[in-house]
């Protein structure tokens, strides 16, 4: 699948040799977009198999609840959120393949490195450097990936990307439990870790670098500078409301299941395998299906209005927002699991056309950066913000008098009404999406839309 083109010039230089190479076959770009969902697959195990054993890994470090979130979330979003953006800026000039394929192998490693670390912060330095790999893959997929798939089927590609973060979960989730269970949760780190090194050799070997901007009608200039693509997005008010409302999800979303494994044992009285045993079809059926459902839908013709897509994310969240609120509020188990069949595979359906749509609204070199701006977000609010805001809440609400499980109860439904947040940016994005899509793929004609204006073609954008 290195599909190079012959004779190159010694010494070689992989940004030349993407420029000439051939275009992708429907093959090429396949196995491609399969490879970069396992990336992503292993990028979503490996963040968050420490929600799986929280409880563990806080009984045996002796933390409290605002502690271990600290320990387990916030020192990986910190670092995640700052690393980002010079990554980010690396991938959109340097080779994408060759970024990728050596983050994934040092998250790996460093995952790997999680179940040897016998104090806190030997643990808080392995999963710093788990945040420095990571903070290279997924901005390096989506800026490879809108590259191999046209305008108008980038947001069904990514969100058959997106399938990685049910399968990711699974393993976080569910293979992790199973370990834990049998071997103690440092095992779990070894199994999850080691993988990721091999995967990461696949990828240098066997994935081309393609042209930027090969797909689209803009020309692959220079790359912009950060103020410059600030500009650009801040223009682009659709992205904007695109990205807070994926943000704001993910805060809702992924904050509430970074406990809910927590909640399910401490309300329910489960281990750690029977919690995950609970909710394991939730992620890898109901995420999986949800997310193949979406992306069935992505490619539908009806699609290509992008104003149909940010109705359906926001209608379909508001929805799974009112389920999320009644499975912390119930003591009923059997209701519980009902709602959560619609809570859980909410928090996958987004992400593939959120990815799709701001690689739309972005230029082909700032296509990385806006990705680390939402990713900068998210893991903000679901790493940074929501863990240890439930935590504190929780211990906040036992020191007046409530048990643990109650208190849990309590400030995770503290958390639910964000939800509607993040619907409601959504529905905005609608009002401007179209335009702005035209304008980032340089479809827009002058004098279209008001205060838009043709500058220099050297200039990032073309139009400003």
């Amino acid at each position: 699948m290195n599909d190079l083109p012959s004779n190159p010039p010694a010494p070689y230089d992989g940004l030349a040799a993407a420029a000439a190479a051939p275009p992708a076959s429907l093959i090429e770009r396949w196995y491609v977009l399969i490879m970069m969902c396992l990336v992503y697959a292993l990028s979503i195990a490996d963040r968050y198999v420490v929600s799986t054993v929280l409880e563990p890994i806080r009984l045996e470090l002796h933390l409290s609840n605002f502690g271990v979130a600290l320990l387990t979330g916030v020192a990986f979003g910190l670092f995640y959120v700052v690393l980002g953006f010079p990554l980010s800026w690396l991938i959109d000039r340097k080779n994408r393949r060759n970024i990728i394929a050596v983050c994934l192998v040092l998250w790996s490693l460093m995952t790997a490195l999680c179940g040897l670390a016998q104090t806190s912060l030997q643990f808080f330095l392995a999963r710093v450097g788990v945040t420095v790999g990571e903070a290279g893959g997924t901005p390096g997929a989506n800026s490879l990936l809108s590259d191999y798939f046209p305008a108008t089927r980038r947001a069904m590609a990514l969100t058959v990307f997106a399938l990685g973060a049910p399968l990711g979960a699974a393993l976080g989730y569910n293979v992790a439990a199973t370990v834990a269970d049998h071997y103690g949760w440092r095992s779990v780190f070894f199994v999850l870790g080691l993988p990721g090194v091999l995967a990461g050799i696949a990828v240098w070997l066997t994935v081309r670098e393609p042209r930027r901007g090969c797909l689209d009608a803009g020309d692959d200039g220079e790359a912009p500078s950060l103020a410059e693509t600030l500009r650009f997005l801040w223009r682009q008010r659709s992205a904007v409301h695109i990205i807070m409302g994926t943000a704001v999800c993910a805060l809702w979303g992924w904050g509430l299941m970074y406990w809910t494994s927590s909640f399910l044992q401490r309300t329910y009285h489960m281990s750690v395998g029977e919690a995950a045993d609970f909710t394991q079809n939730m992620h890898l059926w109901g995420g999986g299906l949800a997310t193949l459902a979406t992306g069935f839908m992505m490619a539908r013709s009806s699609m290509t209005d992008a104003r149909r897509i940010v109705w359906l994310l926001g209608s379909g969240i508001a929805i799974a927002t009112v389920a999320s609120g009644v499975v912390f509020y119930t003591r009923d188990l059997a209701l519980a699991r009902l709602m959560l069949w619609i809570f859980v595979p909410a928090i996958y359906f987004y992400i593939g056309p959120g990815f799709g749509l701001i690689n739309n609204l972005a230029q082909c070199r700032m296509r990385a950066m806006f990705c680390a701006i939402v990713l900068f977000l998210a893991n903000l609010g679901n790493l940074v913000i929501a863990p240890p805001l439930i935590g504190a809440l929780n211990d906040w609400f036992v020191r007046q008098h409530m048990s643990q499980a109650d208190a849990l109860r309590l400030a995770m439904l503290c958390l639910v009404p964000t939800g509607l947040w993040a619907s409601a940016h959504l529905f905005l994005a609608a009002r401007d999406i179209m335009r702005d899509q035209q304008r980032a793929q340089g479809l827009l004609p002058q004098g279209l839309r008001p205060g838009l204006t043709r500058v220099r073609k050297s200039e990032p954008g073309a139009y400003s």
